[in-house]
Formats: structure tokens, C-alpha cells, sequence
């Protein structure tokens, strides 16, 4: 299912190129709040950050945008519902340090120097780094804290360019499970609001 998503998003921006009237290339950074929802637990949102390099590929209203990112995602777990289905107290937190490289369509529309945008399209995150801390009862009762080490999303927002600044809001789901256990299913989503400078 990757394969094919991906297949298709670089089939549709191989064929964006070929009929590009403009092309723009970029930098980004910006911040997220995160949350991994969980089937098993209580979550509170976590505060992380977003920097890299975003391309833009199209014309007549359309565009392509590939972009690849290093940002950090994390979650607090406040409490958990034990194998007799009885809610425990307890806490756990997990950070993860991801290389995001989301492939989004999108429309827009205004001038050369302001113009509106709206965007969705899938995006794999690669993890290179977690850490996590659990409590006692966290570690007695469950298995869940061991991660892939990647994982499939889509996002989907909107953007307004003015002059060369960028401001993009989006939304990120989580398609996949991110957990290795079979038992405790894990899905990340974000918001994610990124400021943006066109360099060429």
C-alpha cells in the first residue's frame, strides 16, 4: 500500500515537471502539536519543532509540493486501562526525532505576490531516534513501547504566499500503527504550522 501511494505521488510529480510553468524551491520551519492516539490510554498534546526544504512544481492553478523535514513529535500518557479493564494512573512519555517527506497537490489562487493555497497528500516519516520513559505500572502491565521504524500519514491545510514568506497550517493523520506490539494499536496526528522563505 506504501508502494502504491508513493508510486502514484512521484508519477503525478514526475509528470508535474514535464509540464511546469514554474518551479520554486525553499526552506521551512516550524512547530507541531502532537498526540499519539492510543486504544489503550489517556494522551496529552506534546510541543515539537519542524525544519527543512520544501519544492514547488506547476501552473495554471496546480501544483506539486515535495518537501523533506527533520522534526520532533512526542506524546504523554497520563493513564492506562489495565487487562481487567480497570483505568490506572500512571505516566509514560515518548519523543521521536523523524526525517518527514510528505508529497502534497494542491491548488491556488490571487496574485504573484499574495495568493491562497489548499494542499493534501500523503507523507512517510522515518524515524531516527526515540526515547521514552515509563513508569513501573506502565512497564509491568503493557509491551507497547517499542516503535517501527517508520510510519504513513496524509496531510491536508492551507498556505498564503506573500512575496516570498510562506505560512502553511496543516493537519497530519496517522494511517499506520506506529507500535510493534500487535496487542496496543499507536497512530500519531499533528498540527503543524510551518513559516516559509522562497529562494529561488
Amino acid at each position: 500500500m506504501k508502494r502504491l501511494i508513493f508510486s502514484l505521488a512521484f508519477l503525478t510529480l514526475g509528470w508535474a515537471t514535464t509540464q511546469a510553468q514554474t518551479f520554486n524551491i525553499g526552506l521551512k520551519a516550524g512547530v507541531n502539536l502532537a498526540k499519539i492516539n492510543a486504544d489503550f490510554a489517556s494522551e496529552e498534546n506534546r510541543l515539537g519543532y519542524q525544519i527543512g526544504a520544501w519544492a514547488r512544481i506547476g501552473g495554471a492553478g496546480f501544483y506539486v509540493q515535495p518537501e523533506a523535514y527533520i522534526g520532533s513529535k512526542g506524546n504523554k500518557f497520563i493513564s492506562f486501562t489495565n487487562n481487567s479493564n480497570t483505568e490506572v494512573a500512571a505516566e509514560g512519555k515518548v519523543k521521536f526525532t523523524t526525517l518527514d517527506i510528505p508529497v502534497l497537490f494542491g491548488t491556488k489562487f490571487g496574485s504573484n505576490n499574495l495568493n491562497f493555497r489548499l494542499m493534501a497528500g500523503p507523507v512517510i516519516s522515518f524515524i531516527l531516534d526515540d526515547s521514552s520513559t515509563f513508569s513501573s505500572a506502565y512497564a509491568q502491565a503493557t509491551d507497547f513501547n517499542n516503535y517501527k521504524n517508520q510510519a504513513l500519514g496524509i496531510q491536508a491545510g492551507a498556505g498564503v504566499d506573500i512575496s516570498r514568506i510562506s505560512v502553511d497550517l496543516r493537519y497530519e493523520a496517522g494511517l499506520s500503527n506506529i507500535s510493534k506490539s500487535d496487542k496496543y494499536k499507536q497512530t500519531p496526528n499533528l498540527f503543524q504550522l510551518s513559516l516559509g522563505f522562497k529562494i529561488l
